[in-house]
């Protein structure tokens, strides 16, 4: 594949995601109930200890936000209009300062270098194409600051047999309403950067739920 049919087919991918969630963002809440009530109980201890100038990859409909911390500086960002809409209205809730802008998580136009104390992603890669997900990861690199850390929630085939031929049955709804897959490679995305090293994985249920967590290096 030439460079230029290369752009040509990450471009088209990066439409058919975005205008995927410009229709599921108008029903996002209402389908990701039934997962919300458990991801709820998460997701403080998933920013408590996060601080300073952070940036949320994919941030949604803007369901972390109410667990910020009063100190930290928030850049929220997503690829949907819709989606960012959502997002305006719970940032009105939080307690620290946000700025939410539509952008493309592959490429961060508005988004400064070196910036950014930590990054912080919750089921962004997962419903990237693996075509997209390294690009993501070297912006992720970009904009994080020498030192700087980054924690991301991703999804992944359970290894229990019984319970991956579970997943398997829903994997479609799942691809065709979020554009999520349960076998992304982020783990393996991210070992492969020369700038992100990881300090930390870990599941919050099963071995489904994946943490991935660590520092970018000079």
């Amino acid at each position: 594949m030439t460079p230029s049919s290369l752009t040509g087919s990450i471009n088209e991918k990066n439409r058919l995601l975005q205008a995927k969630y410009d229709i599921t963002g108008r029903f996002y809440d209402i389908l990701d109930y039934p997962w919300e009530r458990q991801y709820r109980r998460w997701r403080p201890g998933l920013l408590k200890d996060v601080r300073g100038s952070v940036l949320e990859a994919g941030v949604g409909t803007g369901r972390n936000l109410k667990y910020y911390h009063p100190d930290v500086a928030l850049t929220a960002i997503d690829l949907s209009e819709v989606m960012v809409r959502r997002a305006m209205k719970r940032a009105k809730s939080a307690d620290c300062e946000i700025k939410i802008c539509q952008e493309d998580a592959t490429i961060m136009k508005s988004i400064p270098s070196n910036h950014f104390d930590w990054l912080v992603s919750t089921f962004l890669c997962c419903v990237m194409p693996d075509e997209l997900q390294p690009l993501a990861i070297k912006q992720f690199e970009r904009v994080l600051k020498p030192g700087g850390r980054f924690r991301l929630l991703e999804m992944k085939y359970p290894g229990n047999p019984g319970l991956k031929r579970l997943f398997q049955l829903f994997s479609p709804f799942v691809e065709k309403v979020y554009g999520a897959r349960f076998d992304r490679n982020t783990l393996d995305y991210v070992q492969e950067s020369s700038k992100l090293r990881i300090s930390k994985t870990y599941f919050l249920k099963w071995d489904v739920y994946l943490v991935i967590e660590g520092v970018r290096v000079e």
